[in-house]
């Protein structure tokens, strides 16, 4: 499954994409992960992305030349999800529709990480197919929501997890919470827990 992801902070998403679960998955070739940086698409000797809103107010706003350049120029799996706060709410539901969708034979989808006060309202217009939200609260940007995207839908990659049945009996696959978890008994921890095991 292919999953590219536009931000203004490529870093942090390929850090984070490279460590356990996910950075196997991208050597065993099961995942591809390609953070694309919006800078790319900036015309200027600066690299400038953002911009004053337009009628004044506080922050910075995502300018769309860059992100339409960038996009464009790459053309990468469809569809493209902004995460923002208005977006439709992820959940297990959402996650396996993602795992499913993309315009590949392998599927895939591109997130893109939104920045500052938001986006132009264009890129949400003529741009993008959709919003993803991971909730109701205010993050710096969208990329600790994009690793959360990937993360979900890497669990349900074929071959992704070490055992299958682990992501068809999980926490809100069927709805529920998963039943409570133990070590076999005899753990290293005698003395110091509660149970005589």
């Amino acid at each position: 499954m292919r999953i590219d992801v536009f931000t203004i902070f490529p870093d942090l998403v390929e850090h984070y994409c490279d460590g356990s679960l996910l950075g196997k998955a991208r050597q065993q070739g099961l995942l591809d992960v390609r953070v694309q940086d919006l800078r790319a698409g900036a015309g200027d000797a600066r690299r400038s992305v953002d911009d004053a809103p337009f009628g004044g107010g506080a922050g910075m706003v995502l300018a769309p030349g860059p992100i339409f350049a960038a996009v464009e120029a790459l053309s990468p799996p469809r569809p493209l999800y902004l995460l923002a706060p208005g977006g439709r709410r992820l959940d297990q539901h959402v996650v396996e529709e993602l795992v499913g969708t993309g315009d590949s034979p392998t599927g895939g989808f591109s997130l893109l990480c939104g920045r500052y006060e938001g986006v132009d309202q264009r890129v949400i217009d003529h741009l993008v197919d959709g919003e993803l939200s991971i909730g109701d609260y205010v993050l710096g940007g969208g990329e600790v929501a994009a690793l959360a995207v990937i993360e979900a839908v890497a669990r349900l990659v074929p071959g992704v997890m070490g055992n299958e049945a682990s992501a068809l009996d999980e926490s809100f696959s069927s709805g529920l919470l998963e039943y409570p978890q133990y070590t076999r008994p005899g753990c290293s921890v005698a003395g110091r827990c509660p149970m005589s095991c």
